[in-house]
């Protein structure tokens, strides 16, 4: 009877497994008909994606070279570190994305955010660090195994070889914004575009095609054999007019100071050198800026103001508009006297000259050599403002604009203007102001040397250009002031004649040939005066024009005018301190 039970429970125990067996096959094969059958096609495309890369090649930017075809900005090899979205969970990125970002010195969040905003799915691979440092390189190989779905791909990055210099010409680069992506639905992920200057103006040209590689990995993430591929395009060269060597004089004549310098052909508008202190390195932007480096950037003396471009109160430099307005009025001509004396009175308020004498009675030449106030108040007074805003207009001030980030248009407000800005009626002291310069006059840096330029030239008014192939094109043509030649030929000579004997002759010392100039000295309240100056050279062949502003610094003779003259004397290539001319 015992002999019955046994065999009776061990049939039970028997069927019992036979039925687990049966079912966990059933189960099996259930599972095994689910994946071939209702998600075959789909687990095959996952295989295969994660079988397969496809690999972007990121293409060269263009080379950025000066007039002489010297490097201003090039690409050097270096590495960079992508992710591949699919090789880990969403968990699983957030613990290597805390691992990375310590060895990156990148905040993991901004690591997860690069993976959610190409999404965890994408098939393509995620940038977060462009340049890797050695360290940054030994420390990831030994992290390697601990690290799936990383991955360093070798590039190239953006490199400027002359570190600081014009960099508000050359700008920055930086990875495409959302937005760019959004207007540009063919860049890659971690597309770098030009955020700045030359950079941004010229990105179509700079920027070339990426390309890509199309390989096979094995389960390590290691390549097989490579399916296809498709070149990356470089991008074009860009020829800028820049003159490294001019620029390197501007930027060491500013010796640091607030301020800046600009050098124009007198008679194609190409841009020599445009300088701008104090100034930024681009190269820092070739890496991750993080967001204390920025901040740290816009401090201080704001290096990313590009003073050429800033309107300043130009001073007595604009006794030049001043004289063509009076000239161009028909109610002076270029050999009218007009008396001077120590200050003029105007509605109980004393206008002094500033050397607080008068000079007697002289004419348009003898004024500006000597820079009478009180001669040019009375040419102002006489032809109202109305004609002293137009002609300076005409010389280019309010009207220039070359293209580049921060650029503000001179202003010359006349009676109704004034009236409409700041809700004041004008009065005879704020004609008084203008006629020199002062009050509400803004005139930029480079706007002075387009009207040094034009008076150089016999009036014609040349539009600035920084791109050399833009040179003689209908975008880049000079346009004729209408200026008499009279009047050019009388202000060509008090220029000259503020060189060989007035507040310019510190440019007469024989190191190069003659020029000719106006400085000019223009009052800030509660500070020291801004020291200006413009003029061009050679005296009887005009080629360059400069114009030179330094905040703060004083007398324009003192402090502007030396900067012109490190310009001119690399310009002229005569040696610095040869024999003083009789």
């Amino acid at each position: 009877m015992k002999n019955a039970s046994g065999r009776e429970a061990l049939l039970w125990r028997a069927t019992f497994f036979m039925l687990g067996v049966t079912t966990l096959m059933s189960v099996c094969v259930l599972r095994l008909a689910q994946l071939q059958l209702v998600e075959g096609q789909y687990n095959q495309n996952l295989a295969e994606q994660n079988r397969v890369r496809p690999i972007p090649v990121p293409a060269e930017r263009g080379n950025i070279v000066d007039r002489n075809g010297k490097l201003l900005a090039s690409n050097r090899l270096s590495r960079a570190v992508y992710l591949w979205p699919r090789q880990q969970s969403r968990n699983e990125w957030r613990e290597t994305a805390t691992r990375l970002g310590a060895i990156l010195n990148i905040p993991s969040q901004e690591i997860l955010d690069k993976l959610e905003q190409a999404g965890y799915n994408s098939p393509l691979p995620v940038r977060v660090s462009q340049q890797l440092s050695q360290t940054a390189f030994v420390a990831m190989a030994e992290q390697a195994t601990q690290l799936p779905g990383v991955e360093i791909i070798a590039g190239s990055s953006r490199h400027y070889p002359y570190n600081q210099l014009a960099s508000h010409v050359m700008g920055y680069i930086g990875e495409a914004s959302e937005e760019d992506m959004q207007a540009n639905p063919s860049y890659p992920s971690g597309m770098i575009v030009g955020q700045m200057g030359v950079e941004r103006m010229a990105n179509d040209r700079l920027e070339g095609a990426w390309g890509s590689r199309l390989v096979e990995v094995n389960a390590g993430g290691q390549e097989i054999r490579l399916l296809g591929s498709k070149e990356a395009v470089a991008g074009s060269q860009v020829r800028l007019t820049l003159d490294v060597d001019l620029q390197q004089a501007a930027e060491r004549a500013l010796n640091g100071r607030r301020g800046a310098a600009v050098a124009l052909n007198v008679n194609t508008g190409e841009v020599l050198a445009l300088a701008s202190n104090p100034a930024f390195d681009p190269n820092i932007f070739t890496r991750r800026v993080s967001q204390t480096e920025w901040q740290a950037l816009q401090e201080g003396d704001q290096p990313f103001l590009n003073r050429a471009l800033q309107g300043y109160p130009p001073g007595s430099t604009f006794k030049i508009v001043t004289a063509t307005a009076g000239m161009q009025s028909g109610k002076f001509s270029p050999s009218s006297r007009i008396g001077t004396s120590a200050y003029l009175s105007m509605g109980g308020i004393q206008f002094w000259e500033h050397s607080k004498h008068g000079y007697g009675v002289i004419g348009f030449k003898e004024a500006l050599a000597v820079s009478s106030n009180t001669f040019f108040f009375r040419v102002g007074l006489t032809v109202g403002a109305e004609q002293v805003a137009k002609w300076g207009k005409i010389l280019g001030i309010g009207t220039t604009k070359l293209g580049l980030e921060g650029e503000s248009l001179g202003l010359i407000p006349t009676p109704d203007e004034k009236e409409e800005l700041y809700d004041e009626p004008w009065y005879a002291g704020d004609t008084v102001s203008m006629s020199i310069g002062q009050g509400l006059v803004q005139v930029s840096p480079l706007e002075l040397a387009v009207m040094s330029a034009a008076i150089a030239n016999g009036g014609w008014r040349v539009k600035p250009h920084l791109l050399a192939d833009q040179t003689n094109t209908p975008a880049t043509e000079r346009v004729a002031t209408g200026i008499d030649p009279g009047t050019i030929e009388t202000i060509q000579a008090g220029m000259v004649a503020v060189v060989q004997q007035g507040t310019g002759k510190r440019l007469n010392d024989g190191s190069i040939p003659l020029t000719a100039g106006k400085t000019g000295t223009s009052e800030v309240v509660g500070r020291k005066s801004h020291a200006l100056f413009v003029g061009y050279g050679p005296a009887a062949d005009p080629q360059i024009a400069i114009a030179v502003i330094v905040e703060n610094g004083g007398y324009g003779g003192v402090a502007a005018l030396p900067v012109a003259h490190e310009i001119y004397k690399v310009y002229f290539g005569r040696s610095a301190q040869p024999a003083k001319q009789d």
